[in-house]
Order: structure tokens, then C-alpha cells, then sequence
């Protein structure tokens, strides 16, 4: 079946908001600009308000929401599933949880390449599945476990590129080792998250663009409380400011105002995030999961490629080696192979009955896919 116009106008919106979500990051990353009271200039290294940022951008989801409630307050005949009353708080763990994994992988992402931070991410799929497993008593199928050990060893490999890369100055051997081990232990969290959010979250009917906006409100509120206690914390070798301290929002400001494009970076993460969300639970409402997934690994292709044109970080064949394992242990745990199956087996596509999701129902992917 071929695709209309809006639903190629969504699978590129993903596509190119999920790249330019992590490329910013990484662009505010190589600026260097002095900070306040005449400091040297050093490079823009501050993960927790960058994270802060991020979780505005999900907050914005939540405007999202209530326009799409009001349009269909006015169009009667459209699709609006009634939502439940539910307590906000419920969305509390999940969001400490999202608060503390984004902002670990921010660490990691001034450490570490674009290419490495993304094909990493990938290491949730171990850990969701192990962790549904034990808590929510799900039965995995054969092939989520060939899913499992299939990304286990892509993880290896694409930390054996790492490794057998060439280091400069900027990313050391050590701190790039380093990078690779926070964001898959990040992704430790992440699974948590995803985990806490099915148990008790899904059950309350409550649509995605209001979860990740609820979830936002919480961590950029409680992020934006603790980077006052972060400007007095020593941090040694972490710390990427002047004072050596978890984080200097000060410093990060003179930095902005010394060079202005690194808040054109800001605002291309904060944005990117919110128009992302947006963009993949329309994915899946429009084509399949299956669309979407495909996607998300489109995204880590156009963020390897834009990082080896900019000239961010070098080519190492054993990447792509590792990338078609993770890409083929994603579609393993994912059932991507089911309708490829199919399609061989009986000559005709499959049906995708149960893949699709209302835009103001419930869902089955994770609320915040971005972090």
C-alpha cells in the first residue's frame, strides 16, 4: 500500500527531528567560548542544563495534547477516546528514572561519539527484556532472545571500534571507554523506566503526548531545583567547567552569550524532542511499530553519516559490522522478521491488526522514546 503524503511527511519529521535531537547535543559539545569572569575559553560542556532543556521540550508535549483535545471537541465525528482521571504522581518514578538516565547519557555523549551514544542506546533492549521478565512475568519468545544475544554482541563490537579508533586530545581512549559504559548504564534506567511505565501507567488509558509532557513538567522542574546544589558539588575529572563542579549554569550562560549558535543548538534540541514525540506516536498510529522502528535505526544511519562529513569523529569499518548486528538483534526482539516470513511464506503482506495506534488512546511503545 502506498504512503500518503502526511505519513511521509511524518516518517520524515521523525526521521530528521531524532537526528537533529542528538547532532545539536553534540554541536553545543565541540563550541568552545569563554565563561564568566574572564575564564579561558573551554569547551560547552554542560549535560545536566542541557538535559533541563530536553525535558522542556517534552513539557511542550503536553500543549500538544490539549490542541489535539480542543480539535476534537470541535469535530465531534473525530476518533477521541475518553481519558481518565488518573493521578499525576503516578508519573513521578518513571520521570526520576528518565531524569536520571537522559542526564547520564549526557554525560556519556561529551565523552563518547554521536554514532557510539546511538548504537549503544540500543543495549535497552537487554535490559527491558530481562527486566520484563522478572517483573512483570512475561514470557519471552525464542527469537527476543536471539534478539538479546545478537545486540549483546553488537555491543561489543561497535566498543571494539571504539577502541581500536584513533583518539584526539578532546576524547581520550579513557574517557571514550568511559562514555560507552555510562550509556549502557544508562540504559539500565531507562529499561526501569520503560518497565515502571507499563505497570502502572498504561493501564489508566492516559494518551502519550500527555505522559511525556506530565513526565517533563516533573523532571525539568526537579532538574532545574538541583542544579543549584550542582554549581557547589566538586566533580573531578566529570566536570567540564572551570570551577570543576557538577554543573555551572552561570558559566554556561556567558558561554551562550560569548557565542551566540551554541543557544541556537539549545533551542534545536529542545525543539527537535517535542516535535519527535510528537512525530513517533503518529508514526505508529498512521503506518505500524514496525515503521517506527525502522526509523529509529534510520536515524543512528543520517547521525554516523552527518558526524563523519562534519568530521566529528573517524571511520572505523568494524562500526558498520557492529550496526548490522544491533540493527538485526533490534528486529529480532522487535518481530520484524515475522512479516518478512510472511511475506515469503505467502506471497502477500501481511496484515498489521493490533500495530496501529489511536492518536488519543492508549499505547504499547514507550512514552518517552528520545532520552
Amino acid at each position: 500500500m502506498a504512503w500518503t503524503k502526511y505519513q511521509l511527511f511524518l516518517a520524515g519529521l521523525m526521521l530528521v527531528t531524532g537526528s537533529i535531537n542528538t547532532l545539536s547535543a553534540k554541536w553545543a559539545d565541540n563550541f568552545v567560548a569563554p565563561g564568566c569572569g574572564g575564564s579561558k575559553e573551554h569547551s560547552f560542556q554542560h549535560p545536566f542544563l542541557q538535559a533541563v532543556g530536553m525535558f522542556l521540550g517534552e513539557f511542550s508535549c503536553l500543549a500538544a495534547f490539549y490542541l489535539l483535545r480542543c480539535r476534537a471537541a470541535r469535530h465531534p465525528e473525530g476518533s477521541m477516546d475518553p481519558q481518565q482521571p488518573f493521578n499525576p504522581l503516578l508519573f513521578l518514578p518513571p520521570a526520576l528514572c528518565d531524569m536520571t538516565g537522559t542526564s547520564i547519557m549526557y554525560v556519556a555523549l561529551n565523552m563518547t561519539s554521536a554514532s557510539s551514544f546511538q548504537m549503544l542506546r540500543g543495549a535497552v533492549i537487554i535490559f527491558t527484556g530481562l527486566f520484563s521478565v522478572a517483573f512483570l512475568g512475561r514470557r519471552l519468545a525464542l527469537s527476543q532472545w536471539l534478539g538479546i544475544l545478537a545486540t549483546i554482541a553488537g555491543l561489543v563490537v561497535v566498543g571494539l571500534a571504539d577502541l581500536l579508533s584513533k583518539h584526539d586530545d578532546q576524547h581520550k581512549l579513557s574517557e571514550v571507554i568511559t562514555g560507552d559504559l555510562l550509556i549502557i548504564m544508562a540504559q539500565i534506567i531507562v529499561s526501569i523506566q520503560m518497565v515502571l511505565e507499563e505497570k502502572f501507567v498504561y493501564r489508566h488509558n492516559v494518551h502519550p503526548l500527555r505522559a511525556v509532557g506530565t513526565e517533563g513538567l516533573f523532571g525539568f522542574v526537579i532538574l532545574s531545583l538541583l542544579l543549584v546544589p550542582m554549581y557547589y558539588i566538586p566533580a573531578g575529572s566529570f566536570s567540564g567547567n572551570p570551577r570543576g563542579t557538577l554543573e555551572d549554569t552561570l558559566d554556561a550562560f556567558c558561554q551562550v552569550g560569548r557565542q551566540p549558535l551554541i543557544a541556537l543548538a539549545l533551542l534545536g534540541n529542545i525543539s527537535s524532542i517535542a516535535f519527535f514525540n510528537f512525530a513517533g506516536i503518529s508514526v505508529t498510529k498512521e503506518l505500524s511499530a514496525t515503521t517506527r522502528m525502522v526509523l529509529d535505526s534510520l536515524r543512528t544511519i543520517v547521525i554516523w553519516a552527518l558526524s563523519l562529513a562534519l568530521g566529528w569523529e573517524a571511520f572505523h569499518p568494524l562500526q558498520i559490522l557492529g550496526f548490522l548486528i544491533l540493527l538485526m538483534g533490534t528486529a529480532l526482539y522487535n518481530g520484524l522478521h515475522r512479516p518478512l516470513l510472511a511475506r515469503l511464506s505467502r506471497g502477500r503482506p501481511p496484515a498489521e491488526e493490533g500495530e496501529h495506534e489511536r492518536l488519543l488512546g492508549g499505547s504499547r511503545t514507550p512514552i518517552n522514546d528520545a532520552s
